[in-house]
């Protein structure tokens, strides 16, 4: 069943470079909120009393897309269309790493619990860890063709990442084996993933028009919202263990509650295509809209 949530609009940022596309977005260590522009060369800083600040990357078209915080204090995000990792300190300066392979197309990118950076590469089907001093290692996935898209760390200790084109989610340890668990509807091509307290992965099924959660020994559960193409795309975990995910087609946000109960939120224009949502340290949600800005919500009463 889904049903309409009493989530409340906060504030909208602008970016102020028109066509950037707010993309990818994460909490980072200075209490902010930080995100990519994927179309603009750039990344951002969202406080939470309302001021956004851009920075411009040394290219301004590497196409940076996930941004997760690293263990030295600093912003990592990926370089997709350059095949770099880049790196952005809290007061804005940035620096890149070069890929030891050509056409990666990095996209997805976590901490790990090894104190390094693991990412993962589109084109090539393998995985990487990169550490805070930039040395790179890649690890082959055992299948072709899988697009291999977002990657989290659960509380394990093992990272898992989504397998696009393979209808799977791959868990892979800090030595580089890797093990697969096929989804069960076919045509999932799942995309966003995050990781849970508890040790489940919630994901995001773009091509199914599904939200699953996946427990750690590989049982699943789907939930459907209404609009069957409505193309989610990202995931997030709330505090209370609910799940947040963006429907990129349909201009919308909704949330599966612990009891599998859906809801949604219509954004303020439907044609905005939100992609990545991530939430604060006071538990507001913050959704990236390609369309040129960041929506701030309270989403409390929920």
């Amino acid at each position: 069943m889904t049903n309409t949530t009493s989530a409340r609009l906060l504030h909208t940022y602008t970016v102020t470079t028109p066509g950037s596309g707010p993309y990818g977005l994460t909490a980072g260590p200075d209490g902010n909120l930080w995100c990519t522009l994927v179309h603009g060369g750039r990344v951002a800083r969202l406080s939470p009393d309302g001021q956004l600040d851009e920075f411009a990357l040394d290219s301004p078209d590497c196409g940076p897309s996930l941004i997760a915080p690293g263990p030295d204090g600093a912003l990592w995000f990926t370089r997709n269309r350059d095949h770099r990792i880049g790196r952005v300190t809290p007061d804005g300066q940035s620096r890149s790493y070069a890929l030891p392979g050509a056409g990666s197309g990095p996209y997805g990118l976590t901490a790990g619990p090894d104190g390094a950076l693991w990412f993962t590469e589109l084109h090539t089907d393998r995985v990487g860890r990169i550490t805070p001093e930039g040395e790179v290692t890649e690890y082959p996935l055992p299948c072709e063709g899988a697009f291999p898209s977002f990657i989290t760390a659960a509380p394990d200790g093992d990272l898992w990442c989504t397998l696009n084109q393979a209808d799977a989610l791959a868990r892979i340890t800090v030595a580089g084996d890797v093990r697969l668990y096929p989804l069960p509807t076919p045509g999932t091509a799942p995309v966003g993933l995050a990781a849970s307290p508890d040790g489940s992965l919630w994901f995001a099924g773009i091509g199914a028009g599904l939200i699953g959660r996946m427990t750690p020994d590989g049982r699943v559960t789907e939930y459907a919202p209404a609009d069957a193409q409505s193309r989610p795309h990202a995931v997030a975990v709330a505090p209370d263990g609910s799940c947040w995910f963006t429907e990129w087609a349909a201009g919308r946000i909704g949330r599966v509650s612990p009891d599998g109960r859906i809801t949604e939120v219509p954004l303020p224009d439907p044609g905005c295509e939100p992609h990545g949502l991530a939430f604060g340290p006071d538990g507001t949600l913050y959704v990236a809209l390609e369309s040129g800005a960041v929506t701030r919500w309270d989403v409390s009463g929920d």
